[in-house]
C-alpha cells in the first residue's frame, strides 16, 4: 500500500497487534481512519508530527496531549508509534494510520467470521460502479458534500452488507485520500485479504463459473503460490474462450481474445 517502509511499518504494527487485542475494533477503526483524515487535513500538524529531526517522544507527546480524551488509548498509542518512527515522505503518516484502520475493520470481520463476506462486497461493489457511471461520478465528485455521500451508500447498500464493508466503502469513497475509487478499493480488498495472508485472484470469464471450477480454480491457483488463494469472479461477455486471472501484477490468460492480443504484439514487434 503506497510503498510504505516495510520496517517502520512492522514497529508500529507491533504496537497495533499489542493493543488491538483488547480494544473494540469497529471502533478502532473509525478511529484511525479520522486521525488519517486529520492529517490529511491539518498540513501544519502533519509535517510537525512527520519532522524527522523532532525527537520521536517529543511527538508522541502532542498525539497524547492532542487526542487524549477523544479516542481510544488503542488508536492513541498507535498513532503514537506511527509519529515515532522514520517514514520517507510526510504522507506516509497517514497513510500507515489508515492502513491499520482497514487492519482493524478487517480483524473485527475475521472474528465475526464475516471476512470472506467483506472481500465478496467489496469487489461487488466495484463492479457495481463500474457498471454504472452516474454513482461513479456522484461519489468522485470532491465538490460534493460528505454527507450526502455518506446518505447515498447507506441508501445504496447500507442493509445490504457487512458493517465493515458499509465501514470500509465510506472510508474510501468519502476520503479518497488522492486515490480513484478504483485504486483505493483495490489497496482495501488487498488488506483484508491479507488478514489471512490470502492473495486475491480477479477471474474474468464470459460465463459463471460453477462451484465446481471454482473450487478446483482455488485449489490449484493455491498450490501454485503455496498460499491461500480468494476468487474474485467477474463476468465478462466480451472474453471468448477461456477465462483469464489476475494475481497483483501477474496475468494468466487462457482466452482466445488474450492469445489474438498476443499474436499482434510479435507481428507488432
Amino acid at each position: 500500500m503506497r510503498g510504505l517502509s516495510r520496517t517502520s511499518l512492522a514497529e508500529v504494527e507491533e504496537r497495533f497487534n499489542a493493543v488491538a487485542g483488547s480494544a473494540d475494533l469497529g471502533t478502532l477503526s473509525d478511529e484511525l481512519f479520522a486521525i488519517a483524515d486529520l492529517l490529511d487535513r491539518e498540513h501544519g500538524l502533519r509535517r510537525a508530527l512527520s519532522d524527522p529531526a523532532r525527537p520521536g517522544e517529543q511527538k508522541a507527546a502532542t498525539v497524547r496531549a492532542l487526542l487524549a480524551g477523544k479516542v481510544s488509548e488503542a488508536a492513541i498509542a498507535t498513532t503514537e508509534a506511527a509519529v515515532s518512527v522514520r517514514w520517507s515522505r510526510a504522507g506516509d503518516l497517514a497513510d500507515a494510520i489508515e492502513r491499520l484502520g482497514v487492519v482493524a475493520a478487517a480483524a473485527e470481520a475475521e472474528s465475526q467470521s464475516r471476512l470472506d463476506d467483506v472481500e465478496d462486497e467489496l469487489f461487488r461493489f466495484g463492479r457495481i460502479v463500474a457498471a454504472n457511471p452516474d454513482l461513479r461520478r456522484a461519489l468522485a465528485d470532491q465538490a460534493a458534500p460528505e454527507a450526502g455521500k455518506v446518505q447515498l451508500l447507506g441508501d445504496l447498500i447500507g442493509r445490504k452488507v457487512a458493517p465493515t464493508s458499509l465501514r470500509l466503502l465510506k472510508q474510501v469513497a468519502v476520503h479518497p485520500r488522492g486515490r480513484s475509487l478504483e485504486s483505493g478499493l483495490e489497496e482495501f480488498i488487498q488488506l483484508v485479504a491479507q488478514q489471512r495472508q490470502r492473495l486475491v485472484a480477479v477471474v474474468r470469464s464470459a460465463v459463471e463459473l460453477t462451484e465446481a471450477q471454482k473450487q478446483r480454480l482455488t485449489a490449484w491457483l493455491s498450490a501454485s503460490y503455496g498460499r491461500d488463494v480468494h476468487l474474485n469472479v467477474e463476468v465478462d461477455k466480451r472474453v471468448l474462450g477461456g477465462f483469464s486471472v489476475r494475481i497483483g501484477d501477474e496475468i494468466i490468460d487462457t482466452t482466445i481474445v488474450g492469445r489474438i492480443e498476443e499474436v499482434r504484439r510479435r507481428l507488432a514487434g
